[in-house]
């Protein structure tokens, strides 16, 4: 057996691998075996570090070197003077924004100082196309404990005393649902992970998938002890082939290894697990829709109750969890309820996976402790907002959320705070916003996206949104009246109460949170005027004589030749015939061009 006295870890996530990781690990495998150094280094591909921002990464083991944005031809370079000579590559070391000074050390980066990883704590660390280095940080050890130390009540306690919640959205106490969903009287039972993740910006469960697939597998099957269920069925969307992949070698190696299958560790359990295919609808996030999907049916909410707890998947008893909140189980068992209940607020135990980003620096996967405010979010972990700009707005929850704003930069993110303030937790889509973003084109983005995405059952989502959507985009064109503002108010509260599903519930909250908020752009929209200057029918490109110096650069670059001048002499635009596209203003040389 080979002892390896280095390891060099490669994130292969999927944002990583847009980015040439595979041609990197490619190019280190080469170098090593060309400095003859195969016995002694070897290469890991690992889930996603979440530092996306400076992707790809790796890591150098054991002195914990961070390499940032690493590219194919580098692997030579690392390999001869890090491990040959023992100096690190300076160049590609992270350098502190504030300080100017290279990190050499992740921890000491602040964007993982104020983490806190429970969900995501093998990503990065471990192979996950490889069971053994899960096993060695004690994978499958609480399905073990579970099986042979306790009993079904004692370990739904456990879950129950943590405080966990739902990480998919809805926040219900994980415990009480798996307590439910036991006490059904059915000869058959299901367990689901739903990792139907369609939120705009979302990476959460695909990166926790992607990296770390056994620690679902391993929940589910804690899950199907504690419920009476021995089959499990993970549905997940086929545009995440990575991650399907992942998952199916992660359920054959498991199946080998005994861990699935069975009579698992020796007992009377058995428990299988297969994967069901999605084809993106974000409607089949809600469970009811995903229960239908499974089924073959059209992806449909249905009132509840019954709920699928008692009556779910053909029929039978199901209990549906995201993949996050799987992701936490195992940690419980073994760490113990007292210890995850220590983390977080009075509500809202534990930590949080957030997708951060938008105008932020620091775009990423980051977990955090729940209570953690969002200024220390998007200004500690993010880094601030991108270029300097002033920070103007966070979305978080998706589609389904709403807009913050400064003032609520304070606020400790935990379930009740953010549907206090008009959002929700969601998922844990965070998508940051700065002055230069227009809130009622905001708005329109998001409802266009629920519009596109609604099943059409029930009449206040089918209709109701697509009247709102009409409003959104008359006053984005410079059509809407005032009128059209209470109107957007009496839709917007008409399907919270009325419509079907959670979807439609939480549709117009990204409408109502912008009006509340930033009533003066939608004014201002009624005006006909657009202040962020993103709503091209509202905006006009104009050329300022005294500055253009007529270099013809912009009516060179114009798509519809709307400018026109003589060489040395101002240009002039076609209001007619401009597309207020911004090509020209965006290659102006001389700040001539401005927006009115």
């Amino acid at each position: 057996m080979t002892t390896f006295t280095d390891y060099i870890l490669v994130c292969a996530g999927t944002g990583c691998r847009a980015s040439q990781s595979e041609q990197i690990i490619s190019s280190f495998k080469s170098a090593i075996l060309q400095h003859g150094l195969k016995k002694k280094v070897q290469v890991v591909r690992t889930g996603c570090f979440g530092f996306c921002e400076m992707g790809p990464v790796i890591k150098m083991v054991p002195d914990n070197t961070f390499y940032v944005q690493v590219s194919p031809s580098d692997a030579d370079e690392i390999v001869r003077e890090h491990l040959i000579k023992g100096r690190r590559v300076e160049r590609l070391l992270y350098v502190n924004p504030d300080t100017k000074q290279q990190v050499s050390d992740s921890k000491h980066i602040g964007f993982y100082k104020k983490q806190y990883r429970i969900a995501l704590r093998n990503c990065g660390f471990i192979n996950p196309e490889n069971i053994d280095e899960y096993i060695a940080r004690d994978g499958y050890v609480a399905l073990g404990k579970a099986l042979t130390e306790m009993t079904p009540e004692s370990v739904i306690r456990e879950i129950m005393n943590s405080g966990l919640r739902g990480r998919g959205g809805g926040g219900f106490p994980t415990g009480l649902k798996w307590d439910i969903t036991r006490k059904a009287q059915s000869g058959r039972k299901y367990v689901v992970c739903n990792a139907d993740e369609g939120d705009p910006g979302a990476f959460m469960d695909r990166s926790i998938l992607e990296g770390d697939p056994h620690s679902i597998l391993e929940a589910m099957a804690i899950n199907g002890y504690c419920t009476g269920a021995d089959r499990g069925l993970i549905y997940i969307r086929a545009e995440y082939p990575l991650a399907v992949e992942r998952l199916k070698i992660a359920i054959r190696q498991a199946t080998e290894y005994g861990l699935l299958g069975e009579n698992i560790f020796g007992t009377d359990f058995s428990f299988r697990i297969e994967i069901r295919y999605g084809a993106g609808a974000f409607v089949c996030g809600e469970e009811t829709a995903l229960i239908h999907s499974m089924e073959g049916l059209r992806g449909e909410a249905t009132i509840k109750p019954p709920f699928p707890s008692e009556q779910g998947y053909k029929g039978y008893p199901t209990n549906v969890n995201n993949v996050e909140t799987y992701a936490n189980i195992p940690v419980i068992l073994l760490k113990g309820a007292e210890w995850f209940a220590g983390i977080g607020t009075e509500k809202s135990k534990g930590t949080k996976v957030f997708a951060l980003a938008g105008k932020v620096n620091n775009v990423g996967l980051i977990e955090v402790p729940m209570g953690i405010t969002l200024r220390e979010v998007i200004f500690g972990i993010g880094g601030g907002i991108k270029d300097g700009k002033k920070f103007k707005s966070v979305q978080t929850g998706g589609p389904s959320g709403g807009c913050l704003t400064e003032k609520h930069l304070d606020l400790p993110i935990d379930y009740d705070n953010l549907l206090a303030s008009g959002s929700m937790m969601g998922s844990g889509g965070m998508i940051v916003m700065d002055e230069d973003d227009c809130m009622v084109a905001v708005a329109k983005f998001y409802l266009d996206f629920t519009v596109e995405e609604s099943c059409g059952k029930c009449t206040p989502c089918r209709v109701g949104n697509r009247r709102m959507l009409e409003i959104l985009t008359r006053l984005t064109e410079g059509k809407g009246e005032m009128e059209d503002l209470q109107t957007l108010k009496d839709l917007g509260a008409a399907i919270k109460d009325t419509a079907l599903c959670g979807l439609g519930q939480t549709s117009p909250n990204p409408v109502l949170s912008t009006m509340e908020h930033f009533e003066d752009e939608y004014l201002a929209h009624v005006n006909k005027t657009c202040p962020s200057h993103r709503c091209t029918k509202l905006t006009q490109y104009c050329i300022n004589p005294e500055n253009c110096k007529g270099c013809t650069v912009c009516a060179r670059i114009c798509p519809v030749h709307a400018i026109i001048g003589e060489r040395k002499v101002p240009h002039v635009i076609n209001f007619a015939e401009c597309i207020r596209c911004g090509s020209c203003m965006e290659k102006c040389k001389f700040n001539a061009i401005y927006v009115i």
